[in-house]
């Protein structure tokens, strides 16, 4: 039995834990898969992935917040009936990841040409380990409250991935490690992302833990992620047009993550 908040969770009923424990397991792998991205990195000319790369920081800026506002915080106002508790919770989520990026001085730059050092380069793969654990906890917990939420909290949690494994994996490269060490290193770090999100379910399913916290506590990651790693570096005056092309992809990713919230309902 999976106890949300003072919901019970439909997911537990009958056969359909399986069900979900497959969902969870399956989102989980695939998050691990999309560290993978790197590889385009060493197919694609640099000048095409240096103009993608920006457009595409807007659009998981966008995704995460919409994600954050649009359907994990709504969610937890249905089941958390203190709003100090909620919002703590937000905070806590907020500075979890402050705390993180400060004590592993972890800069997570999304350039394609970092000046970087391999203790850096390692830095960023215990960092990395870190957050994607985080993150796994959160999607994990998302799928117990109900398959919809899980779903839109893993595509946005996946916008944000694809440029930031690109520049984790030039950020590797430039830290010394060979291209094909430093993808591999890459995926192993993204590993930690099922551990995560299974984590969740077990103590949803097996130790019958209220985890509907863990919704707000998302929330504010997904809130720190966006305003603190990923809108920094689409402000950067590169001229009115890239600042139009920002800004449209920002608001792209912010919609399609409100519309996918009025038609799951």
């Amino acid at each position: 039995m999976v106890t949300v908040g003072s919901r019970t969770s439909s997911w537990a009923l009958g056969g359909e834990s399986l069900e979900l424990f497959l969902w969870i397991l399956g989102s989980g792998i695939a998050m691990s898969v999309l560290a993978l991205v790197g590889a385009v990195a060493i197919v694609l000319p640099r000048r095409i992935l240096e103009a993608a790369l920006l457009p595409m920081v807007a659009f998981a800026a966008g995704s995460l917040i919409g994600g954050a506002l649009f359907h994990l915080l709504p969610e937890a106002v249905v089941g958390i009936e203190s709003t100090r508790s909620l919002f703590l919770w937000v905070f806590l989520g907020f500075t979890t990841f402050f705390v993180l990026e400060q004590g592993l001085s972890w800069h997570r730059s999304h350039a394609l040409s970092p000046q970087a050092v391999r203790p850096q380069a390692y830095l960023i793969l215990i960092g990395d380990g870190l957050h994607n654990l985080l993150g796994g906890l959160a999607v994990g917990a998302a799928f117990l409250v109900d398959l919809r939420l899980g779903i839109s909290a893993w595509l946005a949690a996946a916008a944000h991935e694809v440029p930031q494994e690109l520049g984790d994996f030039a950020i590797l490269v430039h830290g010394g490690l060979p291209k094909g060490r430093a993808l591999v290193a890459n995926f192993i770090s993204a590993l930690s992302f099922p551990v995560g999100a299974l984590t969740a379910w077990f103590l949803g399913e097996t130790v019958e833990l209220d985890i509907l916290f863990l919704l707000p506590f998302a929330a504010g990651q997904f809130i720190y992620i966006a305003a603190s790693d990923l809108i920094p570096e689409i402000k950067e005056p590169l001229g009115r047009t890239h600042a139009l092309v920002h800004l449209g992809c920002f608001l792209l990713g912010a919609a399609l993550l409100w519309f996918l919230a009025v038609a799951i309902g």
